[in-house]
Formats: structure tokens, sequence, C-alpha cells
């Protein structure tokens, strides 16, 4: 049976929703699902993220195969082309479905005079795809990430700027992170193995193990009741630096969608944990993560700058400062990154992390813990924020992470591990 919708159309609007207007795929994506079966959500957002991944080797391809790109009320169109692209060079759908479903789309989105259109260029490219894709292996569109990022990583890491960016470029592995509160790591291990789910533990974050495979949650045993949750094995390895102690009162800023609240939950049950985030639409996320795992936080909303609003006189034994950032770390989850952020917002962010710092270090108790972590690999919003920090504040000490004149631990995205992360540990003496 024919569904009523057109995936094709439907991912080109995401895709424009995007580009054009600045919205990240996670906030479109669950308005366009709603009428969409199960089944073909999985395929929507292989479409939408496929396409953003590899967007600089599919708009390359359009220009060498049309006079002049569509634009304005077109627009829309050019993405669904883009579409029909992503799908001849990187999925297995026969090709005559790419072309069938895609041209298709151009009804759907109410452009059917378009129709001949979609269906040439995407032939045409069909009868020149191996020249165009060895044409394109030799210029600035192979690393599939804009120019200004790649400088800044040229930059950075001289040495490994090609590894971070084919990390970036790849599918993320699925990380689980068992509720230490019901299983250990291994006992869980032996439960996939049961349900012949094949994983393999992390080296160093001691509740995290990697699925060989991804699958879906509803396939964990014991998801539903709060036995495991997926979390990248970066995103664990704060909580294990914070060291979370029962009878602590711990801040966890900039807390969405409440990974680590839940996480520091698990580790020390026993502590009270406020959770404050700036974005009260995403703070709903930290409300149904604590439902699931049947933990509880007191949870705010606020900004980090304005600690009085919603701590009062409250001080702290440990802070987690998750802090806002490009997120530059986590680009192969979030491949809409790339699109979104620009050279500028670098040196904006890097002024707002230090007035966060600057605001909640008074709210830290003497000889109290604080892990300021981003999921950014840039040094302007890391081991330079931290050099700063130091140097301003005599009774900052840092300790388990890096050097004084290094400061933190940066983890680079990695096939085999957690994403980019940095983390820096300090005491207050």
């Amino acid at each position: 049976m024919k569904t009523a919708y057109n995936l094709r159309s439907i991912a080109a609007q995401a895709i424009s929703q995007v580009l054009d207007k600045g919205l990240s795929l996670s906030t479109v994506l669950p308005g366009l699902q709603k009428n969409i079966s199960e089944k073909d959500r999985g395929l929507l957002q292989e479409l939408c993220f496929g396409t953003l991944r590899v967007l600089p080797q599919l708009e390359w391809c359009l220009q060498q195969l049309m006079a002049k790109p569509l634009t304005g009320k077109q627009r829309t169109l050019h993405y669904l082309l883009m579409v029909g692209l992503y799908q001849l060079i990187h999925t297995r759908i026969p090709a005559h479905a790419v072309l069938a479903e895609t041209v298709d789309g151009a009804v759907a989105l109410k452009r059917p005079q378009l129709k001949g259109l979609i269906n040439g260029v995407l032939r045409q490219f069909q009868r020149q795809q191996e020249e165009l894709l060895q044409r394109m292996a030799n210029n600035d569109s192979r690393y599939l990430h804009p120019s200004w990022l790649l400088n800044r990583l040229k930059k950075a890491y001289p040495d490994a700027w090609e590894s971070i960016i084919d990390a970036n470029n790849q599918r993320p592995p699925m990380w689980l992170r068992v509720n230490r509160m019901h299983n250990t790591r291994d006992d869980y291990l032996r439960l996939l193995n049961e349900a012949q789910i094949e994983a393999v533990p992390h080296p160093e974050y001691s509740d995290a193990l990697c699925l060989i495979t991804p699958c879906q949650v509803s396939l964990l045993p014991g998801f539903s009741e709060g036995w495991v949750t997926v979390q990248d094995a970066s995103a664990q390895g704060s909580v294990d630096l914070l060291d979370p102690q029962d009878g602590d009162m711990i801040l966890d800023l900039c807390c969405a969608p409440g990974g680590k609240t839940t996480h520091i939950l698990e580790a020390a049950p026993k502590s009270h944990v406020l959770a404050v985030d700036v974005d009260e639409q995403r703070l709903k996320r930290v409300h149904e993560n604590l439902q699931r795992l049947k933990l509880n936080a007191e949870v705010k909303q606020g900004d980090g700058r304005e600690p009085q609003a919603w701590a009062g006189e409250r001080i702290f034994d440990r802070i987690l400062l998750d802090a806002p950032c490009s997120a530059t770390g986590v680009i192969r989850r979030h491949p809409d990154i790339k699109w979104l952020r620009r050279d500028s917002d670098i040196t904006e962010l890097a002024g707002l992390q230090k007035e966060i710092l600057e605001a909640v270090w008074p709210r830290l108790k003497s000889k109290g813990v604080m892990v300021y972590a981003t999921c950014s690999v840039l040094p302007e919003e890391n081991c330079l924020q931290i050099v700063e920090f130091l140097k301003s504040h005599p009774d900052a000490t840092l300790v388990e992470t890096g050097t004084r004149e290094n400061p933190g631990r940066q983890n680079l995205p990695h096939a085999d591990d957690g994403d980019g992360f940095y983390y820096a540990k300090l005491i207050k003496s």
C-alpha cells in the first residue's frame, strides 16, 4: 500500500529549515515525524542526517550538473535534488526507486512542473557519477567541512586534524551507560550477550559499554525499567571525574537533556542535585529522563550567569559546569552543527563561558570540586579558557587533568571511542 506522504519531500523541507532558517534537526524532526510510520522514521532520519553530513559533496555535484541553482520559492527543490543524489551515492536503495520517489517529491512540494528537471538532473548524474566523484576527490569539498572550521582544526591540531575530520564524517557509535543501581557493568554485559547483542566495555569509564552494532533501545534488556541509558562514553567521563558522594550538595549547570544529572544520581543516590538549564523546552527532557530512571533532582530554569536567581544563598560541594559551546566535538552525531555554526560564534561562546565560570565559582565550598566540561575540540573554549581562569583565581587548583601550562584533558572524536570532549577538574583551596 502506498503511503499518503512522500519521505523525500519531507526530508527536503527539514533540510531547508536547517540551512535557510538556522534550526537544528533535533528541533525540526519531531514535528515532521508526527504522521509518519515507525518504519519510515528511520529512513527519514537517514536522509536528513546523511544529506547534511555530506552536504559539500552534493552541492559540488549539483554545480557541475546545473547551469544555475534553484533559488527563492524553488529552493526546497534544490534540497530535494540533494536528497536524491545522497540516496544514489550513499544508500543501497535501488536507483529506480530513488528516481521515482524523488520525482514524486516535486509533486508533494506542489511543483509538478519541475518533475522533468528533477528526473533529468538525477539521470545525468547516474551517467556521470564515476567521473564526477573522481574529480571531487581532488578538491576541498571532499573534507565535508566548512572552510572556517577546517582552518581552526588545522591550526589547533596540525598532526591530527585529518583524523578528527574523518571521525566527524563517520556514523557515531552507540554507547550505553549501565545503571549501577541495578547491575554491575559485567552483569549487564552478560544480559546483552544472552540477548545476542554484542558490546565491549570502555577501558577507562566505569559504566560505559559500546554496542558493536547499534540497535533499537526497545531491544536492550531492562531499558524501560531504567537499567541502561544511551549516552556517549566521553559524556560519561565528566561524572567519573566529578566523583559525586552521598550527602553532597551538587550543582549540575547547563544540565539539559539530563544525561549527566541522572548519572550523578546513579553514582550517589543520596546526594542532593540542583539541575539548572536556561532552556525551558529542553528541561522537559530532564524531567522525562528522571522519570524513566525513577530518580529525583531539584530542576530549575535559569541563566548560569545569575546564580542568585535560582540558588539563593546556597553553596555546593561539587559543581558540574557543562558549558554552552560550539559542539564541534559531537559533529558525527549532529552534522547540522557544521552548517549552523559560524566562525564568529567561537569568540562569543568563549565570552559566555567565562561569565558563567566567574559567576558560579563563588558558589563552590572551600575544598569543593568543580568539573568544567564542553563537547568542543577548540582550544579557545577549553584549555585557553582554563589558563586564563587559573591566572585570575589563585584559589583554584587543577587536579587529575593536565598541567597548569596545558590544563585539562581533551578527548578527540574517534571511531572506537567517545566524542570530542574537554574536561578540567578544579579544587577550591
